[in-house]
C-alpha cells in the first residue's frame, strides 16, 4: 500500500498473502476440501461455543437468527447509531426496529433509555459492541431477565474483544459477525452465526441448508475487490482522488460489488441478500482468521499511540476499556465542524471518512425514516453522528502513519 496515502475502508486489512490467494482462488475452477465448515469449527474452538453457521453476510446471518426464533410479530430494540445492515433483516423479518439512544463514552446502547422503551411488544434486545467496545452486558443481561427479552449480540465490529474475561458473543442467546470488507477480518463479503442453544442450532441450521450459492459472478466480484482496490484503486487515490472514481466507475458496470446497495438504504433487501458463504470466500476469512491476534495486536498498538499522543484539546478521547479491541478509534470533536477537518485531511491525502457519521443509521444516504428512526428520540446518538472522526487502526496503519495522523490532528480541530 503507498506510503503516503491513508484510508480507513477499501479492505483495510487486505496484505500482499490475502491479494495473491485472491488471484489463484480466480483461476481456481473449485475448493477440493471444505473450507466453509473448518471455518465454522474455528470459530466454535475459537468463541468455546457449540454451533457456528457461515452465512455470505452478517446480515443474512442475523436473517437466520431471527427466523430461527419463530417470533411473528413484535420489536426488536436495538441503539441507533448503527448500519442499515442491521435494521433490515429485523423489517425482513416482519418485526419492528426501536431505536435506544447510546451512551456518550461508549457509543454502546443506553441501559437508561432501553428501560425506557421497553413495552409489551419488545421480544428481542440486540446489542452492538461498537467498534469493538463491549457493551455494559451485566446491566443488559439483568434487563433482559427482569423483562422477560431474548438476547442477540451484534459482534461485527468486536471480534476477539472480551468482557469479564470472556469472548463476546457467548452472552446472549446467539450472535452475529461479519466479514465485510472493512471489518476485524474480511472476505470482503461474510458473516456467522452463533449459538449455544440446541433447538436455535437446528433451526438455523435448516435455513442454511434451504439457501443457495451466490453466483459464480457474485464470488468474482469479491474475490476482484482487493485485487482492484490494491492495484489500481488505492494507487490512483494520490492523483487527485482519481481512485474513488474509478472505484464508482467499476461499482457501475458491476465489476466491483457495493458494500450497500441502494435498495438497503430504502429499508429493502436486494435478491442477493440471503445466500450461503462460498468456499472461496471462506479461504479468504480463514486466511484472516488465522492472523487474527497479528491484527488485534496491531490495532491495539495504533490505538495506545493515538491515545498517547493527540493532545488536542478540542478532541475527546475514547475510554481504554479492558477487553476491548479497536477497529477504529473514535474521536468527538468539540468544534462539532467534521466537515471542514476531513477536507483538510484529505488534502494531506488522509481519507479518514468511513462513512460511520452523520445520520443515527449509516450509510449517511439512508433514508432514516423508511428503515423505522424518528428524528429526534436518540439526541446522544444524533450529536455523536455529527461530531465523531474515526481513525484507522488497521494493519496497513503503521506508527509512521499514525504520527502523520496524530500530527495533522494536533495542529487542527480549532
Amino acid at each position: 500500500m503507498n506510503n503516503r496515502l491513508i484510508l480507513t475502508s477499501l479492505s483495510p486489512n487486505t496484505e500482499k498473502d490475502d491479494i495473491v490467494l485472491a488471484l489463484k482462488l480466480i483461476f481456481q475452477p473449485w475448493c477440493w476440501k471444505n473450507p466453509t465448515l473448518e471455518l465454522e469449527k474455528k470459530f466454535q474452538k475459537y468463541l468455546n461455543t457449540k454451533y457456528a453457521f457461515a452465512f455470505n453476510s452478517g446480515r443474512t446471518a442475523f436473517l437466520a437468527i431471527l427466523k430461527s426464533l419463530n417470533i411473528k410479530k413484535g420489536e426488536v430494540l436495538l441503539q441507533a447509531f448503527t448500519c442499515n445492515a442491521v435494521v433490515n433483516p429485523i423489517i425482513k423479518a416482519k418485526l419492528k426496529p426501536v431505536f435506544v439512544d447510546i451512551n456518550k463514552d461508549t457509543l454502546n446502547i443506553d441501559t437508561f433509555d432501553l428501560e425506557k422503551k421497553i413495552s409489551d411488544q419488545s421480544k428481542i434486545i440486540l446489542v452492538q459492541h461498537t467498534f469493538g467496545m463491549p457493551a455494559d452486558m451485566n446491566k443488559i443481561m439483568e434487563i433482559c431477565q427482569k423483562y422477560n427479552l431474548i438476547l442477540i449480540e451484534d459482534c461485527a465490529h468486536s471480534l476477539g474483544a472480551e468482557y469479564n474475561g470472556k469472548k463476546l458473543g457467548i452472552f446472549g442467546k446467539a450472535a452475529l459477525f461479519s466479514f465485510g470488507r472493512d471489518k476485524v477480518i474480511s472476505s470482503v463479503f461474510g458473516g456467522m452465526a452463533i449459538t449455544n442453544n440446541e433447538e436455535m442450532a437446528k433451526k438455523i441450521k435448516e435455513y442454511q441448508n434451504k439457501l443457495i450459492q451466490p453466483s459464480c459472478f457474485w464470488t468474482f466480484q469479491q474475490l476482484l475487490h482487493p485485487i482492484l482496490n490494491n492495484f489500481l484503486i488505492i494507487p490512483l487515490y494520490e492523483f487527485f482522488g482519481i481512485g474513488k472514481w474509478f472505484l464508482i466507475f467499476f461499482q457501475k458496470i458491476g465489476f466491483l460489488s457495493k458494500a450497500v446497495k441502494n435498495e438497503e438504504k430504502q429499508g429493502m433487501i436486494p435478491d442477493s441478500f440471503a445466500k450461503k458463504l462460498p468456499d472461496k470466500l471462506a479461504l479468504l476469512a480463514l486466511n484472516q482468521f488465522n492472523k487474527l491476534e497479528k491484527i488485534l495486536k496491531n490495532q491495539k498498538e495504533i490505538a495506545n499511540f493515538y491515545q498517547e499522543n493527540i493532545k488536542n484539546y478540542n478532541f475527546l478521547l475514547p475510554p481504554n476499556t479492558l477487553g476491548r479491541i479497536y477497529m477504529r478509534y473514535s474521536l468527538l470533536s468539540k468544534n462539532k465542524d467534521t466537515d471542514k477537518i476531513l477536507k483538510k485531511a484529505r488534502k494531506q491525502k488522509f481519507f479518514l471518512d468511513d462513512g460511520w457519521r452523520k445520520t443515527v443509521i449509516v450509510p449517511p444516504d439512508t433514508n432514516q425514516e423508511k428503515l423505522g428512526y424518528q428524528a429526534s428520540s436518540c439526541p446522544n446518538a444524533e450529536i455523536i453522528a455529527k461530531n465523531i472522526i474515526n481513525l484507522p487502526t488497521h494493519i496497513n496503519i503503521s506508527k509512521e502513519k499514525a504520527k502523520r495522523i496524530i500530527d495533522f490532528l494536533n495542529k487542527n480541530g480549532n
